[in-house]
């Protein structure tokens, strides 16, 4: 029996890392011992330890992002990108010929565009996973040439060729699906009383300064004191920060870490949700049906967040506040929503309607029926 060769690229963020893996453990599931996968990265990225940590091998390219500022380390950082990126797609094309790759998968990041059109320029098929409601430039140009394009949004035939959408959602890792029975042990994980309501903050695997500091705010004028318990996730970037912040107020009722290994014990036990409208938590908020504020990060390519969130807005499944508001009026959002049950209840229903359980298996679908 032919063994098929898979590559996966994508990373930089959880976001891009986490639906690859997932596909990759349903091509694991699917074929067993006929499928080989190679992860592509960028070194120096999350990937190249978060991959080999679960069991598979990556190989790093020397690719990075477009700085944004003008200062004299970015700009010369940035005059040496075309070079980084001839280098990434000649090496990109010496991993594919050695690996014999029979197609490659691209899931976002900075490693994903040289893999992508260096496969293209092989003649290898290739398909792209594309994560938000708004397509970025790179995809929209790759996807000329793609196989397939894996969407998670309505309308994205304003971007690709519909011919080649298949709507399959964003892979998703852990099962998100029901977790409203995990509600006694997440109290317990969490320690938490569960007499009052939960709310979950999320900024992502990294974190934002605009929910710290909505918290840190709420903090200081006493405005959760007795009315509500939190979950607060910091992101690894502001921890120390905000460990120095906590150690001189009240911890009652807040648990708060870098990182949620246990996100289905944090949304088992929330009632609302204020988080970024990164594709992959729009994905998660869907599965789990929790009334959702979204707070989209000004800071992301084509304002994707803002798009993400918005798409669920227009169909009653959130709402949605800027982030120059935040820090100030977020917790005005949520205390109305919390004394607003049916407002919760139709935002909670309409958002879980938006859910496919499925994701990584209807990716794989389309990756077997152009390799096959």
């Amino acid at each position: 029996m032919k063994k098929y060769k898979v590559i996966l690229s994508g990373g930089g963020t959880g976001g891009h890392i986490y639906p690859a893996v997932s596909v990759a453990e349903a091509l694991i599931n699917r074929l067993g011992g006929g499928v080989e996968i190679l992860f592509v990265g960028a070194e120096g990225k999350m990937e190249m330890d978060r991959i080999p940590a679960l069991g598979y091998n990556i190989i790093g390219l020397t690719i990075s992002g477009l700085k944004r500022s003008l200062s004299p380390k970015d700009i010369l950082h940035n005059l040496a990108l075309p070079l980084k990126l001839y280098r990434s797609i000649k090496g990109a094309k010496d991993i594919i010929r050695e690996f014999g790759a029979d197609i490659v998968v691209g899931f976002g990041g900075y490693a994903s565009a040289p893999v992508l059109f260096a496969a293209q320029s092989l003649g290898v098929p290739t398909v792209i996973q594309e994560q938000n409601s708004y397509a970025g430039v790179t995809n929209k140009l790759l996807a000329r040439r793609a196989s397939a394009i894996c969407v998670a949004y309505d309308g994205m035939d304003k971007f690709f060729d519909s011919s080649r959408l298949t709507m399959t959602g964003n892979p998703l890792r852990g099962n998100f699906s029901d977790v409203s029975g995990l509600r006694s042990e997440g109290l317990n994980y969490f320690g938490l009383r569960g007499d009052k309501p939960i709310i979950l903050i999320v900024g992502g695997s990294l974190g934002t300064r605009t929910l710290n500091n909505m918290m840190k705010r709420a903090i200081e004028e006493g405005r959760l004191k007795g009315d509500v318990e939190v979950i607060w996730q910091t992101g690894r970037y502001y921890y120390s920060d905000i460990s120095g912040f906590m150690s001189l107020h009240s911890n009652d009722g807040i648990w708060y870490n870098s990182f949620i290994d246990r996100m289905d014990y944090a949304y088992s036990v929330s009632d609302i949700v204020i988080a970024r409208s990164g594709a992959c938590t729009v994905s998660e908020l869907c599965l789990v049906g929790k009334p959702t504020l979204f707070v989209p990060s000004p800071n992301v390519a084509e304002d994707h967040q803002t798009k993400n969130a918005q798409a669920l807005v227009d169909k009653g499944a959130a709402e949605m506040i800027e982030d120059s508001r935040a820090e100030r009026e977020a917790f005005d959002v949520v205390f109305r929503l919390l004394q607003d049950s049916e407002r919760c209840l139709e935002l909670s229903s309409n958002i879980h309607k938006l859910a496919i359980v499925d994701s990584a298996d209807r990716v794989v679908d389309r990756i077997l029926d152009i390799i096959k």
